[in-house]
């Protein structure tokens, strides 16, 4: 099942300043508390705990797994360049509902991480393969399938998010994407704002340069109450 999207109208453009003053020295490496930032401090403090990015959520053996079970069913398909609602470029998907052992131990790992017991899950999970040339763009999730959360695993490389507030795009957050990390969005920042992965000629993050491979993203949702 493919989800129906609702694609933002509004295109936000980067400015200069954006994110800018917590770039380290030390090449892509960012303390937790430096995953998410925005434009401005007072709108980071009011989406906290509606934004949140875990690293290493998964370890490299079992970021090994997953694709061991993904791969052969993503190796059948092509990439599209050409989504039938025009919100992804350079794209495969694919929906999984059964995992062997190791991986659906962590799929109960991050259910119970992101999701409040007994909320009922859109099933089955979806699978995102992006190109190294592919990004997503500006999208809200339709609200008719879609409920309150969203948590995503990010395989295989870094990347950055951006959420756009519809009503007012100069409001905006970057997340960074490590690999192997856990990203979660809930209520507002689900709803009022619009989502993307940059492409890689736009993938900066804190006036760095974060270079956009071949991306999986392995993604859960909840249903609407």
């Amino acid at each position: 099942m493919r989800l129906l999207i609702t694609v933002a109208r509004r295109i936000h453009k980067r400015s200069a300043a954006s994110c800018s003053g917590a770039a380290t020295n030390s090449g892509l490496q960012f303390r937790d508390d430096q995953l998410v930032c925005g434009s401005t401090g007072e709108l980071v403090q009011r989406l906290r705990g509606q934004v949140e990015v875990r690293t290493e959520f998964i370890s490299e053996e079992e970021e090994g797994a997953l694709m061991k079970e993904l791969e052969p069913g993503l190796r059948k398909k092509r990439y599209e360049f050409d989504h039938w609602d025009d919100a992804i470029h350079g794209y495969r998907e694919a929906e999984r509902a059964q995992w062997g052992e190791v991986c659906e131990g962590v799929m109960d790992r991050l259910r119970a991480v992101a999701f409040s017991e007994g909320s009922p899950l859109l099933g089955p999970v979806h699978v995102l393969d992006l190109d190294k040339a592919g990004y997503i763009k500006p999208h809200i999730d339709s609200v008719k399938f879609c409920g309150s959360t969203i948590a995503g695993l990010s395989l295989l490389s870094d990347s950055v998010m951006r959420l756009v507030r519809e009503d007012e795009p100069a409001e905006y957050l970057k997340l960074f994407l490590p690999r192997r990390s856990l990203y979660i969005l809930r209520d507002q920042a689900r709803y009022k704002f619009t989502r993307e992965i940059l492409k890689d000629d736009e993938s900066f993050f804190s006036g760095q340069r974060v270079p956009h491979h071949r991306r999986i993203s392995v993604i859960c949702r909840n249903l609407p109450v």
